[in-house]
Formats: structure tokens, sequence, C-alpha cells
């Protein structure tokens, strides 16, 4: 098979697996199993705590130890066991040590599919940033399609979505050991410190104050995307005990309906937005993203309201995609070769790490705390508005406080993007 197709393939698998569950786990936990949004808080919080660290593990062992491709295809075997699992689940507190071990199984083949992915593109003489990101777009379809098997099946609320995960990841877990080999580079690796290894040393970056300015933002940011991810598919099945809703399209399907379709449209006008505005803005629209997204929520409906919600996940491709790929080309490009890969460790760590910790923690006891009613319902209006103003006020504070231009090497590389 083409190298291009079976990295196609192998993308297009990593982030099925994920859409399987990521968007829909919410309703599992609070509408098949009644568990507090707290519980759930907790649960999701799990993708904060792998994110922390594994991914820096998973790079030393494939530096040092072990081919990146088999390392990859163990973890998925590793991580379509825990999914198998979580069925047999009752309690909220188990649920939410199997889940932790399968983020710790799955959080590192993100970076490590990007590492297969490189090494065997430059193998075959190809350029990595024009082949690459067709090949990534892929994965955003992988998960746009688990969204809509999940959904088609009305499996939304169902334990079988872990089941369908867990089959793919095994499949992609057997099919890595087919990619492209990627052995350990020992005699580069040898020469970094562990300290180096773990990218510890790119936490010197807090002292210069745009770094510190920004990397506080990412986790802002990281936060809301967690709101997003935890909430949507929970907040349009509610829907469902309405009568006047409980025949609409959006409640039948409701993973159709927040699916990420958007992401490829906006993936692909990052770079004119980037040439026109520049990385600050681009962030600034971002953020202003994110408050139109919750705020949409706050006011749509699977009826007359449904165009809201519907603009809402457009929306969401802007939020989404502006900050994660302008703020890497802001790392890229402020800093060292010596710590730049570190430093992309780091951005990721403050945006899936401590914001994911944030966001999940602090939103399930907020809801839990003020937006719950007596009648064990929930205030989804009050809800999307308070994190709309959550993003407003970041949207507002971030022009002020994050005083950067763009230098002439930054232009440079986003005329090449």
């Amino acid at each position: 098979m083409n190298i291009k197709l079976r990295l196609i393939l192998m993308n297009f698998l990593q982030f099925f697996i994920w859409g399987a569950w990521l968007l829909t786990i919410g309703t599992y936990c609070a509408k098949t199993n009644h568990w507090s949004f707290t519980q759930f808080g907790a649960i999701f919080s799990t993708m904060g705590f792998s994110a922390l660290f594994m991914p820096a593990l998973a790079g030393i062992i494939a530096d040092r130890y072990l081919n990146a491709e088999k390392l990859y295809g163990i973890l998925h075997i590793l991580g379509a066991i825990a999914l198998f699992c979580v069925p047999m689940v009752k309690s909220p507190v188990t649920l939410f040590w199997v889940m932790l071990l399968n983020m710790f199984c799955y959080m590192p083949t993100l970076s490590l599919s990007i590492a297969v992915a490189y090494n065997a593109l430059k193998n075959n003489g190809q350029d990595v940033i024009k082949s690459y990101p067709p090949i990534r777009t892929w994965g955003t379809v992988g998960f746009i399609v688990a969204l809509w098997t999940i959904s088609l099946t009305h499996n939304e609320a169902s334990a079988n979505q872990f089941y369908i995960a867990g089959f793919v990841a095994f499949i992609l877990g057997l099919y890595s050991f087919s990619l492209p080999k990627c052995v350990p580079q020992l005699h580069e690796a040898s020469k970094k410190s562990f300290v180096d290894m773990l990218g510890l040393n790119a936490f010197t970056l807090f002292k210069t104050p745009k770094f510190a300015i920004f990397f506080a933002f990412s986790m802002l940011l990281g936060a809301a995307l967690q709101l997003t991810n935890a909430y949507g598919a929970v907040f349009i099945t509610d829907f469902k005990d309405i009568t006047a809703y409980q025949d609409t399209v959006a409640v039948k399907y409701p993973a159709i309906i927040i699916s990420q379709a958007s992401e490829t449209l906006f993936i692909l006008a990052i770079p004119f937005f980037l040439r026109k505005f520049g990385i600050k803005y681009v962030m600034l629209i971002s953020m202003l993203a994110w408050v139109l997204r919750f705020g949409l929520f706050a006011y749509g409906n699977p009826t007359d309201g449904l165009w809201m919600i519907i603009l809402s996940c457009i929306v969401y491709g802007m939020a989404f995609d502006f900050f994660n790929i302008s703020g890497s080309l802001f790392v890229e490009t402020q800093t060292t070769p010596q710590i730049r890969a570190s430093a992309q460790g780091l951005f990721m760590m403050m945006v899936n790490g401590v914001g994911a910790l944030f966001g999940s923690f602090a939103s399930g006891l907020l809801i839990d705390k003020y937006f719950t009613l007596p009648n064990h319902t929930q205030n989804w209006h009050g809800i999307w508005l308070t994190f709309a103003a959550y993003a407003l006020v970041i949207a507002i504070i971030f022009p002020f406080v994050f005083r950067y231009n763009d230098n002439s090497d930054l232009k440079k590389a986003i005329k090449h993007i």
C-alpha cells in the first residue's frame, strides 16, 4: 500500500477511537448511570492527568528502547482491553481508574502517531510540511465518522460505544506492527539528560513574561475545550425529556449534530487568517469564537433554534483550531532549537493536561452546586451563559496583557504555511 494511504488509515483509526466515546461518555455517565456531574468531571479529568506525563514517558521509551510503531501498537491493544472493561463497571470511582488506565495508553499514541508518520515520510523522501497536513485531516474525518456511527446506531447513552472504540483500538494495535519501522535514535537520545527528555528544561520559559502569559491563557482555553467536549452531547440529549423536542433530528442523533466537521474547513482557512491578522489576533479570534460557541448553545434548541446549535458547531472549528495551530506556531518561532520540542510538549501539557483538569473538576462542581435543579435536571441556559462569560473575560483581558508583535522570523514562517 502507498505510504500515504497507510498513514491515512492510521490517522483515521487513531481518531475514530477517540470520537467513539469522547463526546458521548457524558451522556453515558449522567443519563444511563445517573452519576453526578462532579463524579463525571472526575472521570473526564483522566485525560488531563494522563497528558501531564505519559506522552513524555512514552517519548523516552521510543527514543531509547523500543520502536515507536511497536510501542504505538502495544499501547492501543492495552487501551482496547481497558475500553472493553468499561461496560462492566458500575461505580464512578472504579470507572475513574479504568478510564485513567485507558487514557494512560491513549494519550501517548497521539504524539507517537506523529513520530511514526514523520519518520515514514522522511524515509520516503517526502516533504513533511506539505505531505503531513492532508494526511492528518483524515484523523478529523475518522473522529466525525465515529460520532456518526455512534449516533446512527443510537449508542450515545449505551455501553456499546466502548465496545466499538475498543474493537477499533485492537485492530489499530495489530495494524501498527505493519507500519514502517521507527527505530530508537540511541545516539541522539544518549546526549540528552533525563530532565531534557521529560521536557522539564522548557519550564524556564515561565521566566519570560510573554511565555508565562501565553501558557496561562493556554491553560484557560484548554479548560474551555473540556467544557464543550464534556457537556455538548448531554445538553442536546436532555431535550428528549421535553415533549415538543422528542421527535426532532437533533435529539434522535445528537452526536451527528455536534460532530466537528467544521474543523477541516477552518484548518484550511488558518494560513489566510495568520497572514491577514497575525498570531496574536488569531488567538483572540479563537477566544471570541468560544464566547459565540457557548452563547449559541445557551439560546439554541432542536426546533426553531436548531440553526444556533449548528452554527455553534461550525464556530467550534475556529475556536479550537485557531488557538492550537497559532499557539504551536508561536512556540515554534519563539524558542531556541534546543528546547523547541520540549516547549511544544509544555504547550500541549498546559492545554490538554492542566487545562483539562481545571475545566473538568471546576465545571462539574459548578454545575452540581449552582445549576442542578431539585428535580435533578440542569439549567443549561445558565450553564452555557456562565461558560460564555468565562470565555469573554479571557478574551477581554488577553490583548491587554499579551503584549506581542509578530517579528520578521514569524512572518516568514507564516508565508510558508
